[in-house]
């Protein structure tokens, strides 16, 4: 995943550009980077965090950049932003996003005159800079950024940056959101809308999908209309979201009240407490506790001192251990207790194994599982939201593999339907693999109902394969 942000402004920006990045901290754990435009021209700053915070790494730069005009980033992903030069003229740029056909758009970019790419990342070619080669082969930004978003299989937000004002661009099916904000002398361009409120800045406009706008200090202009189909990513509001975060003027926090009192409606299992494992599964977790009447108790606390954010190391023993660490238990809610656990979702499902044996050696008597969504089938082609390589690093698919051999392809619609035998199945192999004392998953059409949107606006892929 990551997070973007940009500002122009009639004065200095560097601080809010700073603290605008800072604020997607929850979306990216490897690299950020901010670029600015100032008396000097461009300027560039980027740095890996994966073992300290972005604000950490880059205090020293935000007081030795200077700058009116900026954009900033947080990336799982390739180093960024990018400082281009083509026939286009100067520019900045930062995205994030996924592209599924990089290698043919490679090919495509060799035979319309692009000779070379100069960033590497893991192995293949910069995304970014695959971007800004896709917007170079047109004659001005706008048909470029439109001829980019046209090609991507995939997503891909934009924010690129000139001598004379920032371009903003939602991806074309707005599969995540870009945000405009604006205060006296400046506006913003956001993922999260939240992260320009204590700076200052008032909800100005949510770009559409597809829609590209310029900004100055003086204002936005839209400089290609937004499409009217729209497949905004479902795993926002259950997940990837900041409680403060509103997409489509669905608020996070509320949603996930809402999902967690779903759950509840649907079932009749007999606790002592609800818990929710910090941070995401903790709103659905009230939701429930307030709908089922069972008292909502926090039996681990998250140790936030030297945790502050979502830092996760890229190896899966290492994430492991430090999804362990973490967390430090209350024995006293624990011992001789029943549970009812929710988290957000159930990935590869290492990590709520060993936070259910942590319950267990603690003195619970039972501990049951309710994830705020549905199973997770398909692994996600358009966010990157899991750092899984491979369908089969997904619990589902193992166990639907081992049970159907060369056919579990073409049973996966069957295994997505909660009606169906082989759904129920699939869940109490989970159950049972896991060690729950009971396992009871969102339904799709209960999450759709707490996200409050019309269903066809919605991607939701990784649970039905429909994006």
């Amino acid at each position: 995943m990551g997070g973007i942000f940009g500002v122009v402004s009639k004065e200095d920006c560097v601080l809010n550009l700073f603290f605008g990045t800072d604020y997607h901290s929850h979306l990216g754990t490897r690299r950020g980077g901010m670029a600015v435009y100032g008396p000097k021209g461009f300027d560039r700053a980027i740095h890996n965090i994966e073992n300290s915070p972005f604000r950490t790494k880059f205090e020293r730069d935000a007081a030795e950049l200077k700058g009116n005009m900026g954009i900033g980033c947080i990336s799982d992903s390739e180093p960024q932003p990018l400082l281009v030069q083509s026939h286009l003229g100067s520019f900045a740029i930062t995205t994030v996003g996924r592209i599924n056909n990089a290698r043919e758009l490679v090919e495509y970019s060799y035979k319309n005159g692009f000779t070379h790419f100069l960033e590497m990342s893991g192995g293949g070619v910069n995304a970014t800079e695959l971007v800004a080669a896709l917007i170079n082969q047109r004659d001005s930004i706008p048909e470029g950024i439109r001829h980019a978003q046209q090609l991507i299989d995939g997503s891909m937000n934009i924010l690129l940056l000139t001598k004379d004002g920032l371009y903003a661009a939602r991806d074309l099916l707005g599969r995540m959101p870009v945000f405009l904000g604006k205060k006296e002398g400046a506006l913003c361009a956001s993922f999260e809308n939240f992260a320009y409120y204590n700076l200052g800045y008032e909800d100005y406009k949510e770009l559409g999908p597809g829609e590209i706008v310029f900004m100055t200090p003086e204002g936005a202009e839209t400089v290609a209309p937004p499409g009217e189909e729209m497949h905004i990513c479902s795993f926002l509001w259950v997940y990837y979201g900041y409680p403060n975060s509103t997409y489509e003027n669905v608020n996070v926090e509320e949603m996930r009240y809402r999902c967690g009192s779903m759950l509840a409606k649907r079932d009749h299992v007999t606790a002592d407490y609800v818990a929710g494992v910090p941070d995401s599964g903790t709103a659905h977790a009230v939701g429930y506790a307030n709908e089922s009447g069972i008292p909502f108790a926090r039996p681990f606390i998250k140790y936030t001192p030297t945790w502050p954010r979502s830092f996760m190391p890229a190896h899966q023993s290492q994430r492991n251990l430090i999804a362990r660490m973490k967390l430090v238990p209350v024995h006293q809610l624990i011992r001789d207790k029943r549970l009812v656990l929710i988290d957000d979702s159930i990935v590869r499902g290492t990590q709520l194994r060993e936070t259910t044996e942590f319950l267990y050696q603690s003195g619970a008597k039972e501990v049951h599982v309710r994830p705020a969504c549905p199973p997770l089938v398909y692994g996600c082609r358009y966010l990157n939201f899991s750092r899984s390589k491979s369908d089969l690093d997904l619990i589902t698919r193992r166990i639907i593999l081992e049970r159907e051999g060369d056919k579990a392809e073409e049973k996966l619609e069957d295994y997505s339907d909660p009606n169906s035998t082989n759904y129920k199945e699939m869940v109490e192999e989970i159950r049972k693999e896991q060690n729950f004392t009971s396992l009871q998953y969102n339904r799709l059409d209960d999450m759709e109902e707490a996200i409050g949107i019309s269903p066809c606006k919605l991607c939701t892929y990784c649970f039905n394969g429909k994006g």
